[in-house]
């Protein structure tokens, strides 16, 4: 796909980004100092991360963030060196970091969340005004990530109506509290984990029948036009008014899962936005999502291996 290609506008909502720090490690254990190697900085967050792969991929979002304190300065410069267009809210606090160890006696990866700083009312409402200035009428608006102490659990609901009333389709990735507000509010696509969509509905999804029912259940009651279910190493599901699709991940050498669903949805988002199919648009989700395994620690997919993933999967469709 060139990068010529014209795609309706996507906009990503970060409120609660972080700087990611990743490093390695022999053994990690208790009680001792843990010597580590080289360590890398990455600018994260879902809507971020989101962004940052549309980009990588020929698209050119617009995305919003937050950033305060000394690391959100660091975050900044490092946005700032990938020529992402971008709009930020300045807040009070500091951004936060996460703080990803890969064990390399193992290959186990530990993987650290931090709390993001609190919101005041006017910061957040401030990321609501700009949401509702940017959107473009037939455009996307993709929100994404936790949201950060102070901000309402509706917050991603608030980001469907505005994105609705002006003619835009809301994808969401969320968990928890802030999922099912959107959820009630109704999007046109949402991204969760088995373990999210599971929580949701308060149960464990333990089959395949389970996950499809659960995918269409949020379709039948209007909750969302699409569901892409992500299922780590098992594949995704995707679940529309057609129907449904399973699709499963190409064969890979996993490094890190940091960042995959981010590029699943990323890549999603943007063949839909230009102009191809439901169906083509899922095969280059997991071809990003799958890309992403491959790099190290914090590291998002490469165009080149997305494109080469993206034509495997085709040709095996093609075949089927």
């Amino acid at each position: 796909m060139e990068a010529t290609t014209p795609a309706q506008p996507i906009l990503t909502v970060t409120v609660n980004p972080a700087l990611d720090i990743s490093t390695t490690t022999g053994v990690v254990t208790s009680g001792h100092k843990l010597r580590c190697g080289p360590s890398r900085l990455d600018p994260g967050g879902g809507g971020v991360n989101v962004a940052r792969v549309v980009q990588r991929l020929g698209g050119r979002p617009l995305a919003i963030y937050t950033a305060g304190g000394p690391t959100g300065e660091a975050y900044r410069r490092r946005i700032e060196a990938e020529r992402l267009p971008t709009l930020v809210v300045p807040i009070q606090g500091s951004t936060r970091q996460d703080f990803t160890v890969d064990e390399t006696s193992t290959g186990k990866q530990f993987r650290f969340v931090l709390q993001g700083p609190e919101l005041s009312e006017p910061e957040w409402r401030l990321c609501l005004a700009l949401v509702a200035d940017s959107i473009q009428p037939g455009g996307y608006v993709v929100a994404s990530g936790s949201l950060p102490p102070g901000v309402p659990d509706n917050f991603y609901a608030e980001v469907a109506r505005l994105a609705r009333e002006q003619n835009a389709r809301c994808v969401v990735d969320a968990s928890g509290p802030a999922l099912a507000a959107a959820l009630s509010e109704g999007v046109f696509l949402v991204k969760p984990s088995r373990r999210e969509l599971g929580l949701h509905f308060g149960t464990t999804l333990e089959t395949e029948q389970s996950e499809l029912d659960a995918a269409m259940a949020l379709v039948a009651d209007g909750s969302a036009e699409h569901v892409a279910l992500t299922l780590g190493g098992q594949g995704a599901v995707l679940a529309s008014q057609g129907g449904t699709l399973r699709l499963a991940v190409p064969p890979v050498r996993v490094q890190s899962t940091v960042g995959a669903g981010d590029s699943f949805l990323a890549a999603f988002v943007l063949r839909l936005a230009q102009g191809r199919t439901l169906a083509d648009a899922f095969r280059s989700a997991v071809a990003a999502g799958s890309a992403t395994v491959t790099t190290r620690a914090t590291e998002l997919c490469h165009r080149a291996d997305v494109e080469r993933l993206e034509a495997e999967l085709a040709e095996q469709a093609a075949r089927a």
